[in-house]
């Protein structure tokens, strides 16, 4: 198949998304399927030149919504070209701008929601939820009703979404994303990593990776880390991704506070073999956001056998609790907490035990081959089916 994926940006400062597609594309190439990528901005990123991806800049767009109607026109133009266009993300141009298009140039687009319709926001910020309701109905509603298929990354993400706004009708499809199993040599990569972070030598690493976030229950990490922190002279946190809205600032205060600043390690974002070296070397990955559709530095971490503690608004989380590759809990204070102590109560073998069940579930549950190849089987039966029905009319 030859496929388009729509996108905002490629900048890996946005989160999941920018890696989420580059991890895609190269699985899609890796099974003969060919993938062009659209993107409202001109941040250029590198894919491995193996898959020679070509790279459409639509810049420049404007405000936070990104409004481009160049990609409206792009679309409807260029979109006969590929058997199918698949939009990531909702709640900026590039869907509705998607949807537009296919009114035009009748083409097939599915929707990858990566985790926005998750009704916590709806709780937590209601405002911003008002004024997402007065969206919806006129724009996201029918790009998601009019969408060939809805792609969730799981089975809680799917059940969730539909609690977000009572008008709501799409064709939801589960389809778990993943990774490819890093190509890196665990001692030398962990070598750069303790070389770039000397102070992490010897030390027993917890890790968080991902954006300094409310939404990340990074507060809580800090909080509970330092009840463990007197406890274990050894242990030290790594706090590693960007401070997209300037919290950190706080944290740090926080941390000063509990007289724990010195046991944390702020790295900022993370690359290449610096960011496999943190996932390898750290003990543990601690993820306790408040809602996450997949959380890829989950799959990234089972997949150098490293154990993860999470909540259970991480939506593989029962995935996790099944293959005994991690602890889960409430996203809350106490349930962190839960999690440190089972976690510090393991013995030598119950840890290593754990690591071997952390690549097991990675290889049953988050190998991106397998996935990408349900995907395509899911792509091609919904196509099929619209044909089928277009024929009948």
């Amino acid at each position: 198949m030859k496929l388009l994926h729509v996108m905002v940006s490629l900048n890996p400062i946005f989160g999941g998304q920018p890696e989420v597609v580059k991890q895609l594309v190269e699985s899609l190439s890796e099974l003969g399927h060919q993938s062009e990528i659209v993107t409202l901005d001109d941040f250029a990123y590198q894919f491995p030149e193996k898959n020679q991806t070509t790279i459409y800049s639509l810049a420049p767009s404007y405000g936070k919504y990104h409004l481009n109607f160049k990609l409206v026109e792009w679309l409807a133009h260029n979109a006969k070209n590929f058997d199918c266009v698949i939009c990531h993300g909702i709640w900026q141009f590039q869907s509705y701008g998607t949807w537009l298009a296919s009114r035009i140039g009748h083409f097939p687009f599915f929707v990858y929601v990566h985790g926005a319709l998750d009704p916590w926001f709806k709780y937590t910020y209601p405002l911003k939820h008002l004024k997402k309701w007065f969206y919806w109905p006129w724009a996201e509603y029918f790009v998601l009703k009019n969408a060939t298929g809805v792609l969730f990354t799981s089975e809680g993400e799917k059940n969730q979404a539909a609690k977000s706004f009572e008008l709501y009708k799409v064709n939801g499809m589960v389809v778990n994303i993943g990774i490819k199993a890093p190509v890196v040599d665990p001692t030398h990569v962990k070598q750069v990593f303790l070389k770039a972070f000397p102070e992490l030598e010897g030390k027993q690493s917890l890790l968080f990776m991902g954006r300094i976030h409310p939404i990340k229950g990074c507060d809580y990490l800090i909080r509970v880390f330092s009840e463990f922190a007197l406890l274990n002279q050894k242990l030290h946190l790594v706090m590693a991704g960007p401070d997209v809205i300037g919290w950190k600032t706080e944290l740090i205060n926080l941390a000063n506070k509990l007289k724990i600043a010195d046991r944390i390690t702020w790295t900022g974002m993370l690359e290449n073999e610096e960011k496999w070296g943190a996932l390898t070397n750290a003990d543990c990955v601690v993820l306790p956001s408040h809602t996450e559709n997949f959380g890829m530095v989950v799959a990234e971490a089972l997949a150098c056998r490293t154990p993860v503690l999470i909540s259970n608004k991480v939506n593989i989380w029962k995935d996790i609790a099944n293959e005994q590759a991690g602890f889960v809990a409430d996203d809350t204070v106490e349930g962190l907490r839960d999690s440190f102590q089972k976690w510090s109560s393991l013995d030598q073998l119950g840890k290593k035990d754990m690591k071997e069940n952390a690549y097991r579930c990675f290889a049953q549950h988050f190998e991106i081959k397998a996935n990408s190849r349900k995907l395509i089987n899911e792509i091609q039966t919904e196509i099929f089916k619209c044909q089928k029905t277009l024929k009948k009319r």
